[in-house]
């Protein structure tokens, strides 16, 4: 991996500066895509766009799959469709094409589409782009090789070598019947150890694991690591073979999972990045702080309506503090787990119930040990009869059970109505154990007052 120090950079600049093409092309040459992408990210649109035209067009296709989504997009406003079309889409693979057309309007699709020369390949991105993005017909391409099992091992190897010389990459061999289903994989192997067979069909290896066109990504990606792949044949509703899913789709896919459930866990309401305006991460961050400032006017009038009590008993407000923080660290606890066992595919939404009487019983020992260890500090602070040392613990004790449900139950609730459940191991349940916790607070304390004979 090339490092870009500062002296470098400005050895970059320097040279596109003074327009020397042949300086520029000896520096580019050999470099590796991502690092030539790695590049484009350190200079000016116009800087990047001076060395993006001196690269030959295989090259610049790789190159523009590295960069960034933004920066990708502002490289590509400023070109017409017919040299997008020549330069890139022509010389990506399908699943890649379709990944750069889908970010462009509507109106620049078709018009790049129009300028693809190859007929079928334009046929199969327009195919592709029928699929929803975020599933398993979204994200496959169609370049692979496939053989009929009915043909001989010569017959086999010529359609093979006649179809790999358009392909980058062979990762399996598939083998179709006369309706194009897919009914096996043909390994390499047995070319060499079985060089004489009559029909491929004896030799394939049957059953592969298969994906349909129309199952989500996330299922794929267990599918992934569940059978260690590197690349999954993909099959319509009736068995027929569309196309083929390689693992580093997979992997770009779960990272951008990935990142966008970590935002929404920190209070980012849409995908922001560094390189974005002030204004792209003031509207990303805004909303959840918005919502956190109404959390907390709705505590300070939970508290208003407490007043009385705590002039009556001030060592009441000191633990304030410690009952929302601990509700809402117990209930992002909880959240947190039942969304990683939601992605991983450990648990099913149909195990709520289960999870539920699990998560409370772990909640019931929590509670049980987090109030006695302050019922103790309690104890030697105001004495074991005092108002506060029962009221903190108790409420402590509920504040903690309900949060640990809570916690579980969002976002089972929130998957099975198909909304993200990362949603839950952010702000939304901190903000709300937080209020729910004061509730508990302020309830448990004014009846422990009342009982007490303190005036409220």
């Amino acid at each position: 991996m090339k490092e870009y120090t500062p002296e470098y950079l400005e050895h970059i600049k320097e040279i596109i500066g003074v327009n020397d093409i042949d300086a520029a092309r000896k520096e580019l040459d050999g470099l590796h895509p991502a690092d030539i992408a790695e590049l484009y990210q350190n200079l000016d649109l116009d800087e990047a766009e001076f060395l993006y035209k001196l690269l030959d067009d295989d090259v610049a296709a790789d190159v523009l799959m590295e960069l960034d989504e933004d920066d990708r997009r502002k490289l590509l406003s400023d070109m017409p469709a017919e040299d997008i079309a020549k330069q890139f889409i022509d010389h990506l693979d399908t699943d890649d094409a379709v990944d750069i057309i889908q970010e462009l309007d509507e109106e620049d699709r078709d018009e790049i589409l129009s300028h693809i020369d190859d007929v079928e390949q334009a046929g199969d991105i327009i195919d592709l782009l029928k699929y929803d993005e975020d599933t398993a017909g979204g994200l496959m391409g169609t370049e692979m090789i496939v053989v009929n099992e009915n043909w001989s091992m010569p017959e086999c190897i010529k359609q093979m070598r006649m179809q790999a010389e358009d392909m980058d990459e062979i990762y399996y061999v598939y083998v179709v019947d006369n309706d194009y289903r897919l009914r096996g994989v043909f390994p390499l192997k047995k070319m060499i150890t079985h060089p004489s067979v009559s029909k491929i069909k004896h030799v394939m290896e049957v059953d592969p694991v298969s994906v349909k066109a129309d199952t989500p990504i996330d299922e794929v990606a267990l599918d992934f690591e569940k059978y260690n792949l590197v690349a999954m044949p993909v099959v319509d509703s009736i068995g027929r073979l569309v196309g083929r899913i390689t693992v580093d789709d997979v992997m770009d896919q779960v990272r951008e999972s990935t990142e966008r459930d970590y935002q929404l866990a920190s209070g980012l309401s849409t995908d922001v990045e560094t390189t974005d305006t002030v204004y792209t991460q003031t509207k990303a961050r805004l909303p959840w702080l918005l919502i956190g400032i109404l959390g907390g006017i709705g505590n300070s009038l939970i508290l208003g309506n407490f007043e009385a009590g705590f002039a009556t008993n001030p060592a009441m407000a000191l633990f304030i503090p410690l009952i929302g923080g601990t509700g809402g660290n117990v209930g992002i606890q909880s959240s947190a787990i039942i969304v990683q066992g939601l992605a991983n595919g450990s648990l099913d939404v149909k195990s709520s119930a289960r999870q539920l009487l699990k998560e409370f019983g772990v909640g019931l020992i929590n509670a049980c040990i987090i109030s006695l260890l302050v019922f103790g500090y309690n104890v030697f602070a105001f004495g074991a009869s005092h108002v506060t040392t029962i009221a903190v613990s108790l409420s402590l004790f509920a504040t903690v059970l309900f949060a640990s449900v809570f916690g579980t139950f969002v976002p089972l609730t929130l998957e099975r109505f198909k909304i993200d459940p990362a949603l839950a191991t952010g702000p939304f349940i901190s903000i709300t154990n937080d209020i729910i916790g004061m509730v508990i607070y302020m309830c448990i304390s004014s009846a422990l007052l009342v009982a007490f004979g303190y005036p409220i």
